[in-house]
């Protein structure tokens, strides 16, 4: 057994400040926010008045629907904003914003996974070929072509793929292959192709639409992904990092669905992703499995 609990450590630009009462206050660079946490089931540790004082913009459900909400910002807080995330030789840009579902462009607790992936594309070298499925802004394709991977980036929403690309610019990097599909469509016509690759990232949500509606839940699309997945990735010098964030799901669960279509690998890793909060508070945010070749 491999079970690990990952957390990002020595990050200067992102500081979990305390969390409780369904909330957390995070600061990014120079601002700080607050924002729901459905794992955070337990008392804040600063007074509310704290809270007020420190966050400079705080996000507030839309009652008619739950998914969204709006920011109500201090004026000292910008909209958009720039933070830095350097490990090793990886040194990337990632520019945040306030979106209506509370999100900000990059999910904290994945910088140790970026760690991972630059760490394995260096091992594996030349023509190291990475496959970033539901990537999102970008931090684990940043990661991967920071290390000389050639990368194909796969997300359904032309909106996140153009702030990725904001993203590789802003970290004096290119030549990023962007591709603006629904994942499982793609990933079934690289089958067909005869394509493969040394690294392979999924990071699913819960559920998701395509761009032409294809609708993606997770429970259901899982295993038919990792299936096709296990067709794409190379025998000899790959990796895998599987994500999953929807609550109930374990990481022996991630672990067995991809040991029946992989195979037992000898180089694994698997366990959760937390954050701890300046009061020692630990905070579950997902379960991760990795596996890797030589």
């Amino acid at each position: 057994m491999n079970i690990k609990l990952l957390s990002p450590s020595d990050w200067k630009d992102y500081e979990l400040i305390d969390c409780g009462n369904f909330e957390k206050l995070e600061r990014f660079g120079r601002y700080t926010i607050a924002r729901p946490e459905p794992q955070a089931i337990w008392n804040k540790s600063l007074p509310a008045s704290e809270w007020e004082q420190r966050a400079d913009a705080y996000f507030r459900k839309d009652k008619r629907n739950e998914e969204r909400g709006e920011w109500i910002c201090k004026p000292r807080m910008a909209q958009q904003w720039f933070v830095n995330y350097v490990h090793d030789s990886m040194k990337i840009r990632l520019r945040l914003g306030l979106t209506s579902f509370k999100h900000v462009g990059i999910f904290p607790e994945q910088a140790e996974n970026w760690n991972f992936i630059h760490e394995q594309t260096r091992r594996i070298g030349n023509n190291c070929r990475v496959l970033n499925l539901f990537a999102y802004t970008g931090g684990a394709s940043l990661a991967a072509k920071s290390a000389g991977a050639d990368v194909t980036h796969v997300d359904s929403v032309k909106q996140v793929i153009n702030w990725s690309r904001e993203n590789m610019e802003a970290s004096g990097l290119d030549g990023i292959r962007w591709i603006v599909e629904d994942a499982l469509k793609f990933v079934r016509r690289e089958v067909k192709r005869g394509k493969r690759y040394n690294g392979i990232i999924l990071d699913p949500p819960a559920y998701g639409r395509g761009p032409e509606g294809e609708k993606w839940i997770l429970e259901e699309n899982i295993n038919e992904m990792l299936t096709l997945c296990s067709q794409l990735l190379e025998d000899k010098n790959s990796f895998l990092v599987l994500n999953l964030y929807s609550m109930g799901l374990s990481a022996l669960l991630a672990r067995s669905a991809v040991r029946q279509l992989f195979g037992v690998c000898p180089g694994e890793q698997f366990g959760e992703l937390y954050v701890t909060d300046s009061f020692e508070k630990a905070l579950p945010l997902g379960v991760y499995y990795r596996m890797w070749r030589e």
